[in-house]
């Protein structure tokens, strides 16, 4: 099987940050494990000596990936690599791609993989536009867009099985009819942040700490988490460690929305919070991760998906979470809080309790297995023959 890989990159400048380039890097060595030739068209490479790479260009801003599609290229693209399967890692760049499809003359399929969902449910489950993509009222556009995705591809993928619920109910309420289209296929974990729980005790000497290793977007929830992280270090019992894992961005991303810097700003001015980052290096990632007893999700209403909490469990770090989307699916409900007093004592808990820290470091890991690029690479291509 020939595989295109159409992969949009959001955040050139720190590779490392990019959940979609990350996917790609870790799930295109394990299809070609599987048998399948894979090259990856993008603004930078991904996989391995393997996989072939066609450079694309950057489109600049998130609503350029959406609205921007090449459409020569593309065909270009097409004719020159023959594929059994194109795979639009932007979804609603798919009504292109099928124009381009049929410009080349391929019976290509088109798989859309849906890594963003551009809307949540409020609880009367009302379907709300991402304020993410809601500059200068681009919120419905980029909505509409992502339904015509869905109606233009052969197969849509999904992270979980909340994302294919509220796919299937965007879809249906914007008259796309997605039929037995429909696929879950999950993230793959980074093989490089997987360890044997560990095995620290409250009494080592060692001050524990929290670590929150999520963007610091304001549709993140992060408000709630520099709400939430007050409280924690009040508490004196943790010290807290936030991820800085976009370092300094460009003036054009910053332009359209600045909340990272201001949300870093007022974490940084709160005491016992220290703010990192991994300068772009796994290994740096990683040792910073093993440094800390627990990790705290997003807040993030729409979340279908969370690498981070991937990351953190597969070190064999329970994650606490606020009790919505796909973290409610995922992490144990004994870690699951509706109120900050809840939280702080989660967080008091595993500070101090080892033997319920031991209980949840092994769950939490143990709930990464299904996650290796091995398994969700067979998954994948499943889904797209």
């Amino acid at each position: 099987m020939r595989v295109l890989y159409l992969l949009n990159i959001s955040n050139p400048d720190r590779l490392s940050s990019d959940s979609g380039w990350i996917f790609a890097d870790l799930l295109a060595p394990a299809l070609a494990d599987a048998g399948a030739e894979v090259t990856v068209a993008a603004p930078a490479p991904a996989g391995d000596a393997r996989c072939g790479f066609r450079r694309t260009k950057l489109p600049g801003t998130k609503y350029r990936a959406r609205f921007s599609a090449d459409i020569d290229e593309l065909v270009s693209l097409i004719r020159s690599e023959k594929p059994d399967v194109v795979v639009a890692n932007q979804i609603e760049e798919a009504p292109a791609i099928r124009t381009a499809l049929l410009e080349a003359g391929s019976g290509a399929l088109l798989a859309g993989y849906c890594h963003y969902l551009p809307y949540s449910f409020d609880d009367g489950r009302q379907l709300l536009v991402d304020p993410s993509l809601d500059d200068g009222g681009l919120g419905r556009p980029v909505l509409l867009a992502f339904a015509a995705g869905l109606a233009a591809c052969d197969r849509v993928m999904v992270h979980s099985s909340t994302a294919a619920s509220w796919v299937s109910a965007a879809a249906e309420r914007m008259t796309v009819d997605l039929g037995d289209r429909l696929r879950v296929v999950p993230a793959p974990r980074d093989e490089r942040l997987v360890r044997a729980p560990a095995t620290t005790t409250s009494g080592d000497g060692a001050e524990p700490i929290g670590v929150y290793n999520h963007r610091l977007y304001a549709h993140y929830g992060t408000q709630q988490f520099v709400d939430l992280a007050r409280d924690l270090v009040s508490s004196g019992s943790v010290r807290l460690r936030v991820m800085d894992l976009f370092g300094q961005r460009s003036a054009a991303r910053t332009g359209l929305n600045d909340s990272p810097e201001r949300m870093r700003a007022k974490l940084a001015a709160l005491p016992h919070v220290q703010i990192v980052s991994d300068w772009g290096d796994r290994v740096r990632y990683r040792d910073l991760l093993a440094g800390a007893r627990f990790g705290i999700a997003p807040f993030r209403p729409g979340c279908p998906w969370s690498m981070s909490v991937i990351d953190c469990q597969g070190m064999g770090l329970p994650v606490i979470s606020p009790l919505l989307g796909w973290l409610a699916e995922h992490i144990d409900p004994e870690l699951c809080f509706t109120t900050t007093s809840e939280a702080v004592a989660l967080a008091e808990r595993l500070a101090s309790d080892d033997a319920f820290h031991a209980l949840h470091a092994k769950r939490a890991h143990a709930s990464t297995a299904d996650f290796t690029p091995e398994l969700v690479a067979a998954r994948y291509l499943e889904a797209i023959s």
